[in-house]
């Protein structure tokens, strides 16, 4: 490889938005994956149940909406917590082509429980990014 091609390489490591992003969204991850085993979910499960707290069940769709998934994604994501017995996933009596999906008293039980361990790991980052952590929300809603 050339001095050039490697240098081109290093400027792409240091300066790409794209690979910080998933390296961050990564090592969030695992960081809040730990802070819930012990509830035996993860960091994903919690965001599906917590895009799943509403009034109303809400379609396969819309949680995709929230969640920047596709329709698929979500639903696969979801089994794991059908089996848990933490959701449902029923016919959508508006559209008989669509599902909705709805957290069950065991999974609000779930979520309830999670939020707190959600509350002190976030702190807990928000704690390593003195004044920084707004201006790094609003840019990456600005990206999404």
């Amino acid at each position: 490889m050339s001095n050039a091609g490697f240098a081109t390489t290093l400027h792409i490591r240091d300066q790409c938005l794209c690979l910080h992003a998933q390296r961050a969204a990564r090592a969030l991850s695992r960081r809040f994956d730990l802070a819930f085993r012990p509830l035996g979910i993860t960091s994903g499960q919690f965001s599906l149940l917590n895009a799943m707290n509403r009034p109303a069940p809400p379609t396969i769709g819309a949680i995709a909406q929230v969640l920047a998934m596709d329709r698929s994604t979500v639903t696969a994501n979801l089994k794991p917590l059908e089996r848990i017995g933490a959701v449902t996933v029923t016919v959508d009596p508006d559209d008989r082509r669509g599902r909705r999906a709805a957290l069950t008293d065991a999974g609000r039980d779930l979520l309830a429980r999670a939020t707190p361990v959600w509350v002190a790991e976030h702190a807990a980052v928000e704690a390593e990014l003195p004044g920084e952590a707004e201006a790094l929300r609003a840019g990456l809603r600005g990206v999404a």
